[in-house]
């Protein structure tokens, strides 16, 4: 009998295909809607906490911005070092300058790190080798530089064993990194050379003490562990003053990302469902209009022994029929607008579906049919035989 009533109300829908492609219109826009944005919004939000991911969820950054004249030295990071939850430390030093190479002269960001900052941000070589112990204890003036640097200063990355000039002073480049091909990166220019700690120290000021560091813990288990060992460091040293430093945890800024994603995908679809409320509107104007049509059509059927089940699943079945075309034309349409979207996106970042929405669209789309079917069908299914049948 289901099957029976399918093939009617594909019948009935055949018979007038103009009326019913308009009425399907108002699903097939609200289920596009639904899939295209929420699955735009879950592949950006996959594709970035991918990349934070990649950065480590295992890495906090410390920034100090009152020293209450104690200032930190590479000897206190080295004592923090010695809990079992971190596993590496490394100061940074930033600032601004600009770098010489024959006839040009460029821009750069200069950081005074230690060997260690490359192993935490889990930077690659592509020629050369990295800042050592050697380097920061002789303080010697060696310089590593990232690949946009080297092509921009030499005009390509084979920039290993040549010379720069900073600040008046001759630096050697031991080595070049590997380009950064993140999504992240994409959005800025990486001019950075970066030299040992004690380089930037002597430029600066040796009684500036260590502003930044950054620190690796052994795990992405222990990152919390190792956030209240470092906390419990700077309280003590710096008066107890919660506001004289700042911890940034990698791992809460991944958490937080998620959510207000989250937050973002379910606004998105409570926007587009509520195109597909207002399709409903439009299949339960023309399931009751469908119903006027066919009253005497009700009328035989009643009096040849129909009884209302028949009669209520009949429309019930057409109009979920209407919305679960529509549907599958939208997500079909989806598919097409997903794809034209992949053609202009940058290689970093890759839009699909979304397999959850999918399935709430499909459902979304049978509740509406149910929902929106229930009243014409029930007032067909609610006609007294007789005066159906009377109805001109």
């Amino acid at each position: 009998m289901i099957f029976q009533s399918f093939k009617m109300a594909w019948k009935s829908i055949s018979a007038n295909k103009p009326r019913a492609f308009l009425t399907m219109l108002g699903i097939i826009i609200g289920v596009m809607s639904l899939v295209v944005l929420v699955s735009l919004v879950t592949s950006a939000t996959n594709s970035v906490t991918d990349q934070i991911a990649s950065m480590g969820t295992d890495m906090l950054t410390v920034s100090v911005m009152d020293d209450k004249g104690n200032p930190l030295k590479q000897g206190d990071l080295s004592e923090i070092a010695q809990d079992d939850s971190i596993a590496l430390i490394a100061p940074v030093s930033q600032a601004s300058g600009t770098v010489k190479s024959g006839t040009e002269t460029v821009s750069v960001s200069i950081e005074g790190t230690t060997g260690a900052y490359f192993q935490i941000q889990g930077d690659e070589l592509a020629s050369g080798r990295l800042l050592k112990t050697a380097d920061v204890e002789n303080i010697s003036y060696v310089a590593v530089l990232s690949n946009e640097a080297a092509v921009e200063i030499y005009g390509d990355a084979n920039a290993t064993g040549r010379t720069l000039t900073m600040s008046g002073r001759k630096y050697l480049v031991v080595g070049v990194l590997a380009e950064d091909d993140s999504m992240m990166a994409s959005f800025s220019q990486n001019y950075t050379v970066y030299v040992p700690y004690t380089v930037t120290e002597r430029l600066s000021s040796a009684a500036s003490g260590v502003s930044s560091f950054y620190v690796a813990a052994t795990d992405a288990e222990y990152i919390d562990r190792a956030e209240a060992t470092v906390e419990q460091a700077l309280l003590s040293r710096f008066k107890n003053d919660e506001d004289a430093f700042f911890i940034f945890n990698q791992d809460t800024l991944a958490e937080t990302m998620s959510s207000v994603t989250n937050t973002f995908s379910l606004l998105l679809g409570g926007i587009a469902a509520i195109s597909l409320l207002v399709g409903g509107i439009g299949i339960m104007n023309i399931m009751l209009v469908s119903v006027t049509e066919r009253t005497r059509e009700i009328g035989i059927r009643k009096a040849i022994g129909a009884n209302k089940r028949v009669i209520l699943s009949q429309f019930l079945i057409e109009a979920l029929t209407i919305c679960l075309i529509g549907c599958a034309i939208g997500i079909a349409l989806s598919g097409l607008i997903l794809a034209v979207v992949n053609l202009f996106a940058s290689d970093t970042l890759t839009f699909s579906f979304s397999g959850s929405v999918i399935i709430v669209a499909v459902l979304f789309s049978t509740f509406i049919g149910v929902a929106f079917g229930i009243y014409p069908a029930r007032k067909a299914a609610g006609m007294h035989p007789i005066d159906a049948l009377r109805y001109e």
